[in-house]
């Protein structure tokens, strides 16, 4: 098993790095196409950084059958979970973060109907599949139409989403640009399966279902980028710009990742699943949700609170899963 664990983090680092190089080898190569930055955002950046979540669910879900995509339809879920308790709760440990941005509020509303959509189809219909596919992947085509129009109206405030194409442009030269789409697209599908393969080894191998592996190990995996960044935002004391990247992370991991997930084939969800991990992920939405409409500052007891919930909910998911 120690092999098995080995290739995971071997395989989590292929794909932050792969993830992180394949979207600025894009953004670069969009840049001297002279593709309009506005353009760039809505399509590279946004979902680009969705890239580890979304093909380590493509190649759960195009491997396995529809009984058996737990890290798939884990790792949509206990991504969204790790954003909001752990990405936004250890920060706000080191230093407040105020949760007032401008156009936060907007996006929150989506965040939350997003997660109100994919729980209908986990809990009426009992699976992502094609249906519930189309259905997403229309309402994310729907969010970016509506966050260009927003973003191109006069006078209009600066999206909160799109802040990530800063981080991303660079002037490199130009070997850089195939070095890093290279690089990206071999090391994405790389990770992934060997995330995949090993950590159905290690759920086989330890008893658990296969939903914790991608609740824990590729949730947290998944979303280090996004700590790391707010982290170091934390530590400036510029940790509120992070908070609509948050949210518009949960809003692509349920839509479009999801989205993807259902094109590709059927998932279906655990009773486990559907009376634990979801009531956690949209208890969190809600936390998100009431402290952007709030207004309140994320001081840190929340943020000590938040932490402490999500090591309460890995231990609980953990010992829970292998006594089923």
């Amino acid at each position: 098993m120690l092999t098995n664990i080995f290739f995971i983090i071997f395989g989590l680092g292929l794909l932050i790095v792969g993830g992180d190089l394949l979207v600025r080898g894009a953004v670069s190569l969009a840049s001297r196409l002279n593709i309009p930055t506005l353009l760039i955002s809505l399509t590279i950046v946004a979902f680009g950084t969705s890239a580890p979540e979304f093909v380590v669910t493509l190649q759960d879900v195009l491997t396995g059958d529809a009984t058996s995509n737990g890290i798939a339809m884990g790792n949509i879920i206990g991504s969204n979970i790790a954003n909001v308790l752990l990405v936004l709760g250890l920060p706000a440990i080191l230093y407040p973060i105020a949760m007032n941005l401008p156009g936060c509020k907007r996006h929150a509303t989506v965040m939350i109907l997003a997660s109100i959509l994919f729980a209908y189809f986990v809990y009426v219909p009992g699976a992502i599949d094609t249906t519930a596919g189309i259905a997403l992947m229309g309402s994310i085509f729907v969010y970016i139409v509506y966050i260009g129009w927003r973003a191109t109206q006069p006078g209009g405030e600066e999206e909160p989403v799109l802040e990530d194409l800063e981080e991303f442009t660079e002037d490199d030269a130009f070997w850089k640009t195939p070095a890093f789409l290279i690089a990206g697209l071999i090391g994405l599908p790389l990770g992934a399966k060997l995330l995949v393969d090993n950590g159905s080894a290690v759920a086989s191998e330890l008893g658990v279902r296969e939903e914790v592996i991608g609740l824990t190990i590729v949730a947290f995996g998944t979303s280090l980028p996004e700590l790391a960044t707010v982290v170091a935002a934390a530590l400036k004391r510029q940790a509120e710009v992070a908070v609509g990247n948050i949210v518009g992370s949960n809003i692509f991991n349920l839509l479009f990742v999801g989205g993807t997930a259902g094109l590709a084939g059927t998932s279906y969800f655990t009773d486990a699943a559907r009376s634990i991990d979801m009531p956690v992920m949209l208890a969190s939405t809600a936390v998100l949700a009431l402290l952007i409409f709030s207004g309140i500052r994320l001081n840190r007891f929340m943020g000590i609170g938040m932490f402490i919930a999500y090591a309460g909910y890995i231990v609980f998911i953990g010992s829970k899963s292998a006594l089923l």
